[in-house]
């Protein structure tokens, strides 16, 4: 009986010991360093616009290190787990949708930019051209998906369902007079496949890094009143941390704001 005791006791104080050390690693709440961020974004015009953030920062003695992502899901999922400790690529509703799905702790700290939504095609020139049957490329997730069947209703290709109360999909579709088919895909990878569609609708981020030029090639675009404008995220636990007023200051600046204005020539437009 003593053995078995003393086993049971040595047994208990590891388990204590492990279940102690477990929530000091995930549980605790760690403020985000005074000086040094590691910042998520998306290749193409949030990359090239945090680089610039980034040369500002650096005179205010905030260094950042910036972490390239090709999708517009593991910016959120990196944040989420420490891996990074912002994230600038996505738009309000995006992430409001994306921490619903996954049930994630992230906010909103940051305005940004507006990124407006435009239609392509390497066959058509106006979308009155589009023939009975034409096949349209939109984003597969639910938010960008919503945006580019408003963004084809506004261009008079569709009818949409009015006041569905949740996110509108191509089953909401109230009116399709061409019968076009809307084909489903991975946001990134639909400027790739545009050869094989009539039109597609590409966000502008991707749209830019496969050589567009949104404002003249766009054949329809959203305009300046889009509500979709993106932001930077944290953690909740890291919203109120000084180092983001450091990283705000940066990026709201007249140096950033002039390259933006200078590069993208209305592509992408300062929401400050």
């Amino acid at each position: 009986m003593k053995k078995w005791g003393w086993l049971l006791s040595v047994t208990l104080t590891l388990s204590s010991i492990m279940v102690a050390c477990s929530g000091q690693s995930g549980g605790e709440t760690k403020k985000l360093s005074d000086n040094k961020l590691v910042v998520g974004v998306t290749a193409g015009p949030h990359e090239e616009i945090m680089e610039q953030v980034k040369e500002v920062a650096k005179k205010e003695g905030l260094d950042i290190e910036i972490k390239v992502f090709n999708d517009y899901v593991m910016p959120n999922v990196a944040l989420a787990e420490k891996e990074i400790d912002a994230n600038s690529f996505q738009t309000v509703p995006y992430l409001e949708q994306f921490k619903k799905d996954r049930n994630l702790d992230l906010v909103d700290v940051i305005h940004t930019v507006t990124f407006p939504m435009g239609i392509y095609s390497n066959k058509i020139k106006d979308l009155k051209a589009i023939a009975n049957g034409a096949k349209l490329g939109i984003p597969n997730d639910p938010v960008n998906g919503e945006r580019a069947l408003k963004l084809f209703e506004k261009a008079g290709v569709i009818k949409l369902k009015p006041g569905t109360g949740h996110h509108l999909t191509v089953k909401d579709i109230a009116e399709n007079k061409k019968n076009v088919q809307f084909v489903e895909l991975e946001a990134s990878q639909i400027p790739r496949q545009l050869g094989e569609l009539t039109a597609a609708a590409i966000n502008t981020n991707f749209a830019i890094e496969h050589g567009f030029v949104p404002t003249r090639d766009a054949i329809f675009m959203e305009g300046k009143d889009s509500p979709h404008v993106n932001l930077i995220a944290v953690r909740t636990e890291n919203k109120n941390d000084p180092v983001l007023k450091k990283l705000e200051k940066a990026y709201r600046s007249a140096e950033v704001k002039a390259f933006i204005e200078k590069e993208f020539k209305g592509s992408v437009i300062p929401s400050w």
